[in-house]
């Protein structure tokens, strides 16, 4: 754990001391502003932040692979992933601590856009149970993402083709449980479970089903799993 948390903390430092970050976080706080207010010009605007959810998950296709595409495309374009392999450092601890990095990020993100509800508390009367189970879903949903960015920066050691991969991966898996509607039969149900919309639809209604929480949980341990044997085959090389 000691090796995870000083991981961690490095990657923390550069992310709170990188302008990129602080511009990718300028641009999601000025999208997820106009889908939170995108209603509210509405003759009976609701208190709820339904679009927000919407549209912070569509944004996280493209925010994760951004978070995430230097971890470790970096680390291999500079040549200090050999010294990080050949170190008292565990493969696996690697992928973990710089994963806990983009998520603390990832969460500090999240955190800002609390000052939504507390416009909704103030001048409305907002149900809070959708609202808590919105933002569970949002983050299981960012930890999905952000696994998916990790692995594609493992891949390469440019960081645009990283992104650009885990975009299309995350764009797939978006619009997976779409297909459901045009194909029928037993096919249907498959597309439909295997996409993040369907299971993340019903935390936005205020519905927190225990076989989406898992769903997430299992997509965020696959794809870490999958990240720490791509990152062991370079021993190999």
């Amino acid at each position: 754990m000691r090796t995870i948390r000083a991981v961690a903390f490095k990657e923390i430092q550069v992310y709170f001391s990188s302008p990129v970050a602080y511009i990718v976080a300028l641009i999601f706080m000025a999208l997820s502003g106009v889908l939170f207010v995108r209603d509210l010009g509405n003759p009976f605007p609701e208190a709820s932040m339904s679009n927000f959810f919407q549209g912070a998950a569509f944004l996280f296709v493209f925010l994760a692979p951004v978070l995430t595409m230097r971890l470790l495309s970096e680390e291999q374009k500079l040549g200090t992933i050999e010294l990080l392999l050949t170190s008292p450092v565990r493969d696996w601890e690697v992928i973990i601590g710089k994963y806990l990095a983009s998520l603390v990020f990832l969460l500090f993100l999240l955190a800002l856009t609390s000052y939504y509800v507390i416009l909704l508390v103030v001048f409305a009367s907002p149900d809070p149970g959708p609202i808590y189970s919105g933002y569970l879903g949002l983050v299981l949903y960012g930890m999905a993402a952000l696994a998916v960015g990790i692995l594609t920066s493992t891949l390469t050691s440019n960081q645009i083709i990283a992104a650009v991969v885990g975009i299309g991966i995350l764009i797939v898996l978006y619009a997976t449980a779409s297909i459901s509607d045009v194909v029928t039969g037993g096919w249907a149900n498959v597309f439909n479970q295997l996409g993040f919309t369907s299971h993340f639809n019903d935390f936005d209604s205020g519905i927190i089903d225990s076989a989406h929480i898992v769903y997430f949980l299992t997509v965020t341990a696959l794809f870490l799993f999958l990240s720490i044997r791509t990152l062991e085959s370079r021993r190999w090389r």
